[in-house]
This record gives C-alpha cells, sequence and structure tokens, in this order.
C-alpha cells in the first residue's frame, strides 16, 4: 500500500512539474505540431481569412482568376509585414457553381474556421445565398463583382460596380451612340433578370425600345434559335447579361451566323479580358463591354498590378474588372483592420466608411453608408490582341446608387430577394 502512494505521489509531483513549467514561460511563443511533422504558429500569431470561390464548375472560366488575386494581395500584404503585425492564412473553400454550396462553405469559414473576412463569390445568386449566413453568423463578406444594385448588407462590402456604376451609364451611352433598338440576352437567375427589368425601365424613359428578351439556364449552349430571332429583331444592340461558359457558345455561334459586330453592337456587362481568352479574340473583336476597370487602364498602380501578376502566374494570363476588384478588396479589409487595430466586424466597418485607396483602376472609396465603393465606369472594345481600347469614362469615380435613388424613371422598382 505505501508504496502504491509512493507511486501515486510521485505522478502527480511529475505531473505539477510538467504544468508549471508549460504556464511558467510567457515569452515564447506557443506552438503546435502539425501531422506532417512541422510546427504552425498559434492562433494568435495569424489571422484567417476565407476565400470562397467557384474552382469548378460553369464559373470556374471567371472565378478561378479572382481567386489567383486574392492569394496574390495575401502574399504581398504578408512579404510587407502582414496586418497589424500578424500573418494572413487563408482558407479555401470551392463554391463550385452551385448557390447552396456557397452558403454551406461560408458557414463554415465563419462557425468552423473561424475566419476573420471572407472573400467570394461572383454570381448574384452566389451571393444572395450567402448574405443571411453572413447576417445571421455576423461574418463580413467581400464581394468582388458587379452586380444588379436594389441590395446593401451591413455584412457585405461591394467592391465591384453597382448598377449606377456600369449598367446604366452604358445603356445611355449605346442609345446616343448606337441606336434605340434593343436585344436583352442573359442567363436564367437573379442578376440578368434584375439588371433587364433596370434596363426596360431605362429604355422606356429615355425613348428606346425592347424588341426581344431571352434567358438561358447557366452553362447553355445552343444558342441556334435564339441567334435566329435576333437576325429577325433586327436590333441595333445585343445587350448581353450571359455569365460563364455559355459565352463562349453565344459568341461562337454569332460569328458562324456571319453576324460581326460591324453588323449589330453587343455589350457585355460580364466578359472581360479573362473571358476574352476562353472565347476567342476572333470571334469578340469589335464587341463592347462596359466595366470600371480594363488591363490597359493607365494608372501608376495598374502597372505595377500587371506586372506582377503575369510574373506570378504567367505572361499569358490577363488581369480584368472583377480580378482587379477582388484584389483591391484584400487591400481595402487590411487598410479597416489597421485602422481599426482589430478584426472585429463592427470596428473594421467603422473604420472602413469614408476609407481611400490608390487601386489600380484609380482612387477608390469606400460609402460609409451603403459599403459599395465609388468607382470610374468605363466603356471598351476588344482589340485584335485580346485588350480593351477604352472609348469613353465617366472621367471620376461615380458615388454609388444601389437602390438608383437619383432617377425617377427607376421610382417603381422595387428591391428582390
Amino acid at each position: 500500500m505505501k508504496k502504491k502512494w509512493f507511486y501515486q505521489m510521485g505522478l502527480v509531483t511529475v505531473m505539477l512539474s510538467m504544468l508549471l513549467a508549460a504556464c511558467g514561460n510567457n515569452e515564447e511563443p506557443v506552438s503546435t505540431t502539425s501531422e506532417t511533422g512541422g510546427t504552425e504558429a498559434a492562433a494568435e500569431d495569424v489571422i484567417k481569412v476565407g476565400v470562397l470561390h467557384s474552382l469548378s464548375g460553369t464559373m470556374a472560366i471567371s472565378e478561378v482568376s479572382v481567386r489567383d488575386a486574392e492569394i496574390m494581395a495575401i502574399e504581398e500584404i504578408n512579404a510587407a509585414g502582414g496586418v497589424l503585425g500578424k500573418k494572413i492564412v487563408p482558407v479555401e473553400e470551392d463554391g463550385a457553381s452551385d448557390w447552396p454550396t456557397f452558403a454551406e462553405k461560408a458557414r463554415k469559414l465563419i462557425s468552423e474556421d473561424k475566419v476573420a473576412t471572407v472573400f467570394g463569390g461572383w454570381t448574384s445568386s452566389s451571393r444572395k445565398a450567402m448574405k443571411p449566413v453572413f447576417e445571421e453568423l455576423n461574418g463580413l463578406l467581400w464581394y468582388p463583382v458587379q452586380y444588379e444594385g436594389l441590395e446593401a448588407s451591413p455584412n457585405i462590402f461591394y467592391t465591384g460596380a453597382t448598377t449606377n456604376q456600369q449598367i446604366v451609364p452604358a445603356v445611355d451611352w449605346l442609345l446616343e451612340n448606337r441606336g434605340k433598338k434593343f436585344y436583352l440576352l442573359g442567363s436564367d437567375y437573379v442578376f440578368p433578370r434584375t439588371a433587364n427589368l433596370i434596363i426596360k425601365e431605362q429604355l422606356k424613359a429615355k425613348g428606346g425600345e425592347m424588341v426581344g428578351e431571352e434567358y438561358t439556364p447557366l452553362g447553355h449552349t445552343d444558342y441556334s434559335t435564339i441567334i435566329s430571332k435576333i437576325k429577325e429583331a433586327k436590333p441595333d444592340v445585343v445587350f448581353n447579361t450571359l455569365n460563364g461558359d455559355s459565352n463562349v457558345a453565344f459568341f461562337k455561334q454569332l460569328k458562324d451566323a456571319g453576324i460581326s459586330a460591324e453588323d449589330i453592337t453587343t455589350l457585355s456587362v460580364s466578359v472581360a479580358e479573362e473571358e476574352i481568352r476562353g472565347i476567342g479574340v476572333d470571334v469578340l473583336q469589335g464587341h463592347l463591354a462596359a466595366w470600371n476597370y480594363y488591363q490597359t487602364t493607365d494608372t501608376p498602380a495598374n502597372k505595377s498590378f500587371v506586372e506582377n501578376y503575369k510574373k506570378k502566374y504567367g505572361e499569358d494570363r490577363v488581369t480584368a474588372d472583377p480580378i482587379e476588384a477582388g484584389y483591391a478588396a484584400v487591400y481595402l479589409w487590411k487598410a479597416a483592420v489597421e485602422k481599426a487595430g482589430s478584426t472585429d466586424v463592427a470596428k473594421v466597418k467603422e473604420a472602413a466608411k469614408d476609407l481611400e485607396w490608390d487601386a489600380p483602376e484609380g482612387k477608390v472609396k469606400i460609402d460609409g453608408e451603403t459599403q459599395h465603393i465609388y468607382k470610374t465606369v468605363r466603356i471598351g472594345e476588344v482589340q485584335a490582341d485580346g485588350q480593351f481600347k477604352e472609348l469613353w469614362n465617366s472621367g471620376s469615380a461615380v458615388k454609388p446608387d444601389p437602390y438608383l435613388k437619383g432617377y425617377e424613371w427607376a421610382a417603381s422598382i422595387k428591391p428582390t430577394e
């Protein structure tokens, strides 16, 4: 019995010694051993962020490059000392071009991975699927793509254009420069349908005419019937809100049908330099797009951005508007966190109000009321080298107006969920 008692006391002494040794030295950072035998910095030494895009499926043609730009921004920031002296660690997930998957992955990133913020999404369906998750869990999403407006969430920063920074000025320019008869073609989900609802009201107010309206599922590839309808309607303009790889099929079949940019102006709001690579410059040359940034945008910041992007991912790679908006989002978040001195959502939101940054597209500013970004509007024409020639720009950054409060003709348009 006595031997057993001494043995137990010895174990207690050893355990107390180990505990005291562990607690007695607070000068060295705690580290944990990974499964591969290496060491990982403790949670307090890093800031985890989510990167959530479609790395597979019909939207991968567009979203992979946005992901690449966000990762590049994170690596640049880490190389310069990180945020608040801490390294940013990206936690990547694949939305797989499936809107419920975006919601599921967003919940995982916030609840399980405990990320400070998430950069991600492309389609409005993906954003609207994630929106209630971020609001319920008080997460923070940075959404990098132009969209249909009529939304402002306290848990989302919108670094792409809203309607008055892309669609509305594009329609005005087309009415003045290309004609009054519009054919509306889009993918069958919330962005194209809402965008076209806005366009129809604008056309009524400005003396334009809608001569056709068609929607196809994402990933649709047979446009022969619709192209026949376009030929019959004889529009001055096809306003294109197709998304993803459906654009490949549409434009190639448009060319095969003998319709060139000289015959009918097609203006797209989801076809940028990255999509030109996938579709082919031979079928897109002369067609138009409305964006806030092109690889050819002439700013000092853009020169460095393009050089660094190509150096990292290859000389054949191109930059584009959503790519630049995703890149800018990471730097705007960094600036807000450093101004706040914290990654706390409420403190970051407060610090972000009226925050300015010299982005590749030019100086941008976060509108504190809507959490959208002031942006310059640009209309460009596809050139033989796959780049855009800028035909028109707004001259200065346009204040975001997601609910179109500044347009009398839009008074009857209501937000959709």
